[in-house]
């Protein structure tokens, strides 16, 4: 999702926030390193704001499951915030607070919002798994639906060669 918006420079897939240094792929599935899977993107502000990455966030996955995405369960699948900055952090909390009150989802939300801590790199098989594997059942069933969604209601703010 995030790696077809103009101002988005790198998407790197891996893992945060847990307790184990280096995990791999099978050690953060497993659920024993307290780590999520997450996303580390580097963006141009003045070309995306981090409240438009906040906005395209809360609009293309499940904020109000916990330790669930889809038919991933555990806890390396809840959803989470890791701020940079306390501005970072005022921002992912207000708009936090905003969404709740939108009511555009039925259940609370339940994302985390808390400092950023480690990130490791997950293993170069998972580094852009949408664009190399467009077929495999989980890209269709999962991920197609969050990048209709993209272009339908984020188009403006996409790359050039991802409109349609």
């Amino acid at each position: 999702v995030f790696k077809r918006l103009k101002g988005v420079i790198s998407v790197v897939s891996g893992y945060a926030g847990g307790e184990v240094e280096n995990p791999n792929y099978e050690e953060v599935s497993n659920g024993t390193t307290n780590h999520a899977e997450a996303i580390q993107i580097k963006f141009d502000s003045k070309i995306i704001s981090y409240d438009r990455l906040l906005e395209i966030f809360w609009a293309t996955h499940n904020p109000t499951t916990l330790n669930k995405q889809g038919a991933d369960v555990g806890t390396q699948y809840r959803s989470m915030i890791f701020f940079h900055t306390p501005e970072q952090k005022g921002k992912a909390e207000k708009s936090k607070i905003e969404m709740n009150k939108s009511g555009k989802f039925k259940e609370n939300i339940i994302t985390e919002v808390v400092p950023f801590d480690n990130f490791y790199d997950a293993e170069s098989y998972h580094q852009n798994y949408y664009d190399k594997n467009r077929d495999a059942p989980y890209c269709s069933i999962v991920i197609n639906p969050k990048i209709e969604k993209l272009i339908k209601e984020f188009n403006t703010d996409l790359k050039e060669e991802y409109k349609k």
